[in-house]
């Protein structure tokens, strides 16, 4: 099977693999090479891949599509971070969360300082008209 997890503006993943494995609203599911066609929404959570090697492999993934269509497997997702070791993982995912997070908290008070002005400004119209 050929997995390919993308974003919006990147490719995470495009390479052969013999099992993946993904998480949906309902529970986990395998899929492997000749199994049908086949589509779920993902949920937040690792989704794990075997190459032909044998070896596993990990991605962090946010919410998703997953499509099965023959010999291929897409994952569409807003974000994705792919690992094999999953300490390594693990501290990579609290780094991004970190960083989203004080973005999350500059943007928040961007928009109330943008708020606060808004309501001065009506006021000052209120009094002055």
């Amino acid at each position: 099977m050929r997995l390919k997890v993308v974003l919006p503006t990147d490719i995470v993943i495009d390479k052969e693999v013999i099992k993946v494995i993904a998480e949906a609203e309902n529970g986990s599911f395998c899929l492997l090479p000749r199994h049908i066609g086949f589509v779920s929404v993902l949920v937040p959570g690792l989704l794990s891949y075997v190459c032909p090697g044998g070896q596993e492999e990990f991605v962090a993934v946010d919410k998703g599509i997953l499509v099965k269509c023959g010999p291929d497997v897409v994952v569409s997702t807003g974000q994705a971070l792919a690992g094999a070791d999953l300490g390594m993982l693990k501290m990579a995912i609290e780094k991004k969360f970190n960083l989203m997070d004080e973005r999350q908290k500059k943007a928040q008070s961007a928009v109330a300082k943008l708020e606060a002005s808004l309501v001065r400004r009506f006021l000052e119209l209120e009094r002055h008209g």
